[in-house]
């Protein structure tokens, strides 16, 4: 060794007593399963899974994909005709953060929740108020495991077609420029019109 410098080897740190083991990962596994075997068997024959809402990934790069939300909107839940107290009830999932940004998330969600109150069976908790034919239902119904109502993620592609003369004029940077600057202006514009139709309506009385 360099300049006779003598060994001295730290090799007692005893690190055996710091190492963190992972030795109940089967038995965590096992016991994670059969709670879910249990808590099924428990609410059988209701769902498994609450109803969640058609979503889409926020940013431009995964927009176009669709996926289960956290929950259905006040909106959603007032065109399907129940109310946000109701659904929490029958299994439905609801997000009061949440809004619609379009007509077509509120008519999608809105026919989800439609779809699945059709299949819905409900049992009165009043022995007295049940039927024969709503004992039946419920004893017949068969439990549902994963979504209730599954989210289609089906596109319909367009056939292959020769790009118009119009399309090839198009300039895609300049329309989507126009759109942001008309809708940023939108409220000053408004304002000066009404502004503008005050005058003439005061010019014409004089």
């Amino acid at each position: 060794m360099q300049n006779k410098q003598l060994p001295n080897v730290h090799l007692r740190k005893e690190w055996d007593l710091r190492v963190r083991t992972w030795f109940n990962q089967p038995g965590r596994k096992l016991r994670r399963r059969n709670s879910r075997i249990a808590k099924a068997a428990k609410i059988a024959p209701r769902p498994i899974e609450l109803l969640r809402p058609a979503v889409r990934c926020p940013t431009v790069k995964y927009n176009c994909k669709v996926r289960a939300g956290r929950g259905f909107t006040l909106e959603e839940l007032k065109a399907a005709g129940i109310s946000a107290k109701y659904a929490a009830t029958v299994g439905i999932a609801v997000d009061y953060r949440r809004r619609n940004r379009s007509e077509e998330s509120l008519a999608l969600n809105t026919q989800r929740l439609k779809e699945y109150l059709s299949k819905l069976i409900v049992l009165p908790r009043n022995a007295k108020k049940r039927t024969a034919e709503d004992v039946q239902a419920y004893k017949s119904a068969a439990q549902a495991t994963g979504q209730v109502v599954p989210i289609s993620t089906d596109v319909a592609v367009e056939a292959p077609r020769a790009v118009t003369a119009e399309e090839k004029m198009a300039k895609a940077f300049v329309t989507l420029r126009m759109a942001r600057g008309e809708y940023k202006s939108h409220g000053v514009a408004q304002k000066r019109k009404a502004e503008l139709k005050e005058r003439k309506a005061n010019s014409v009385k004089k």
